[in-house]
């Protein structure tokens, strides 16, 4: 910590700088109180220990002053004297804290440590709101995310029901977090379920929540996530994927604007703006029979489509200085640059994982990458020895290099990746052809930057 002291008494102020220094502060020490107003004038510092009880300029109006060039500094009255009505005023100017004379080292030391703390949160929060308002940027100047923008902007202010579409990892979620943010309901929670994510048996317990004894295991009444949401906005990620049968008991809740508990009896009102998002179509879903049209035109009040990455790849130097960054920030390291050949090469790629693939693989490249500069030779290590406009089973590169650990997890990404494209994203199709767990696949399309 940079630290000041102003006092009168030579002694006090040589002492306290001694005793700070060897704690390991900066430590500059003053007599008046026009030379401590001169020191903040020309340096930045953390502490003040400024005593109350000077000849010329008193403590008080030296306080005064010195908040004025320096409002965030954190000063320390000292007095000999127990003058409540002096700490009262010395309070009342901005004071951080009063002390009396003799000082207590270990007092001080404490009162120092508390505040390095305090420093050291609030630059954790700081650091965490920075990242947290880069996680929901919506990143792009190309002709689709302009008119993306003006859409949500357009339909952010109502209270409609927005049905958003899009490929997997084209960044529905971050929209809908748009829309919300732009609304109303800004200051209320935003909730979201993932449809695909839980079996029937669990979605209406957390849609709607339970009742006590209302199945084995409800041991107490739980809140769904319409309650949860209440007074803000709900969305409804993958709604394509959600049972007839949920479907149907959705429909009711969206037309009576009230919903039952699992296992209760008594209707619950609700105010919440419902947001859907799916990677399907649902119009030829429901030609299928698995979604219905009635609800379909319950929740399609605005249609929103997102748009692909390879239908705005002008985005990607935006989103790849955007992404290094962010994990910049977010690993407390340097930000990495990247060359151009680099850049062509993720240019030529067809990302059929969108932007989440995107950003998995520009954090892969600022992890795995030791120099300062990513280069093209990081960027081929990183897609296995080059990259290719989609996945190919048999286009697998012999790299030398690569561990068989890694090779089996390319190999891996490429099959799941050649599947994802052969089904149009539908994960329970997948699990289907690949004789497999849907919740171990969608664990592995999530690793893999493919949904």
């Amino acid at each position: 910590m940079k630290i000041l002291v102003i006092d009168d008494d030579k002694n006090i102020g040589v002492t306290l700088k001694w005793y700070l220094t060897n704690e390991g502060h900066l430590v500059r020490n003053f007599t008046s109180g026009v030379e401590g107003i001169e020191a903040v004038q020309q340096d930045f510092y953390d502490i003040i220990f400024l005593d109350v009880m000077m000849p010329g300029m008193g403590g008080l109006e030296t306080l005064g002053k010195i908040l004025e060039i320096a409002p965030a500094v954190k000063v320390f009255m000292i007095s000999g004297e127990s003058d409540i009505t002096t700490a009262v005023r010395a309070t009342k100017l901005g004071a951080y804290d009063f002390l009396e004379k003799p000082l207590n080292p270990e007092k001080i030391s404490l009162e120092i440590k508390k505040l390095m703390q305090q420093q050291k949160i609030q630059a954790e929060v700081r650091s965490l709101k920075k990242i947290f308002d880069m996680e929901y940027k919506l990143i792009g100047e190309s002709e689709p995310i302009l008119a993306l923008r003006d859409i949500i902007q357009r339909a952010a202010p109502s209270d409609g029901r927005i049905l958003i579409y899009g490929e997997n990892g084209t960044g529905k979620e971050l929209v809908s977090r748009a829309i919300h943010m732009q609304s109303d309901r800004r200051d209320a929670p935003f909730i979201q379920l993932n449809c695909a994510a839980l079996p029937k048996e669990l979605i209406e317990s957390e849609l709607f929540g339970h009742e006590k004894g209302a199945f084995t295991g409800a041991h107490k009444k739980k809140p769904g996530l319409i309650e949860q949401a209440e007074g803000g906005t709900l969305l409804l990620d993958e709604v394509g994927d959600m049972a007839l049968e949920t479907q149907a008991k959705l429909l009711r809740v969206l037309q009576e604007n009230e919903f039952f508990r699992v296992g209760g009896t008594k209707p619950q009102k609700f105010d919440v703006r419902i947001i859907s998002a799916t990677n399907k179509d649902l119009q030829a879903e429901i030609k299928n029979g698995n979604f219905r049209q009635d609800l379909y035109f319950r929740l399609n009040v605005i249609p929103v489509t997102v748009p692909s990455l390879r239908e705005r790849k002008t985005d990607i130097p935006l989103l790849l200085d955007h992404f290094l960054k962010k994990f910049s920030i977010k690993n407390g390291k340097k930000i990495k640059t990247i060359s151009p050949d680099a850049v062509s090469l993720l240019l030529n790629y067809h990302w059929p994982g969108n932007v989440r693939e995107l950003e998995n693989t520009v954090e892969r490249l600022a992890i795995m990458t030791q120099a300062d500069n990513i280069g093209s030779g990081d960027v081929r290590l990183v897609f296995g020895g080059g990259q290719q406009e989609t996945y190919r089973e048999n286009d697998i590169k012999d790299d030398k290099s690569l561990p068989l650990k890694d090779r089996l997890a390319l190999h891996e990404k490429k099959v799941l990746g050649k599947f994802f494209s052969k089904c149009a994203g539908n994960v329970s199709q997948m699990a289907l052809e690949l004789q497999t767990d849907r919740a171990n696949l969608h664990k592995k399309l999530k690793k893999y930057g493919i949904k």
